[in-house]
């Protein structure tokens, strides 16, 4: 696990975006899983306005770790917002872009997807490859969509799953944790101090950190980035790389 603390969320969206232009250099093709939330809104901002002359886009392909399930022209669209922060202001092959449609019925769609990235991606194990994957980590240590509550849906032999936000019962397609631990590389994205508990639990294996999904991201590669601000990582032992 490489821990990468720095000082606030700006300064978190620099860093990251200078190692996603090298995750892709040299690459024939770079399919990456995005994910929703306030920290990527920023790093999307950071990499279209700093690193975008530094990437060729047209060999970046675009998916996503979960979607919530609204039209992609609602304001809780994962999609809109990376529209909005990243894609307008890059250029960047339609055909590269591919959304899970969250207007859809959800389980076909999930089905739809999976069946996507089966294609698309290279396969471990009959499982697909992404190059990257990104996630975030709610206060309650979901990631994805993988909530507690249904912490089960991570070993699902599908895919992609159908999930339920404990509180609104909204549904949310997202990858399972085979795929998301079959990545290349992976890289969490977390700020903030409402998230400083849990950061710690998952990281330091506290009493109980097994109840909360971000603790089963343990890619095979070994490779597993968290880029923390000061806040987020305030109840780390660790000190600061």
């Amino acid at each position: 696990m490489d821990l990468r603390i720095f000082k606030d969320k700006q300064e978190v969206a620099e860093q990251f975006s200078a190692y996603f232009v090298e995750q892709t250099k040299g690459k024939e093709a770079f399919h990456v899983a995005l994910s929703g939330g306030s920290t990527p809104k920023i790093v999307f901002d950071v990499l279209a306005e700093k690193f975008a002359g530094q990437v060729d886009w047209s060999k970046v392909h675009f998916y996503w770790g979960d979607e919530r399930c609204v039209p992609p022209t609602d304001d809780e669209s994962n999609y809109k917002m990376t529209v909005e922060h990243l894609f307008s202001k890059i250029e960047v092959p339609q055909e590269n872009i591919n959304r899970i449609l969250g207007e859809k019925d959800p389980n076909p769609e999930a089905m739809r997807y999976a069946n996507l990235l089966e294609i698309d991606l290279d396969r471990v194990e009959e499982v697909p490859q992404f190059d990257l994957v990104i996630l975030g980590m709610g206060d309650d240590g979901h990631t994805a969509s993988i909530f507690p509550h249904e912490i089960e849906l991570w070993d699902s032999e599908d895919h992609c799953v159908v999930a339920t936000h404990p509180e609104s019962g909204q549904k949310r397609v997202s990858l399972n944790g085979k795929v998301i631990n079959t990545s290349k590389e992976v890289a969490f994205l977390v700020t903030g101090a409402s998230k400083a508990e849990k950061v710690e639990a998952v990281i330091e294996k506290t009493e109980g950190f097994e109840q909360y999904p971000a603790s089963l991201v343990q890619p095979t590669s070994g490779n597993l980035v968290w880029f923390l601000d000061e806040e987020a990582a305030s109840k780390l032992n660790q000190n600061p790389s």
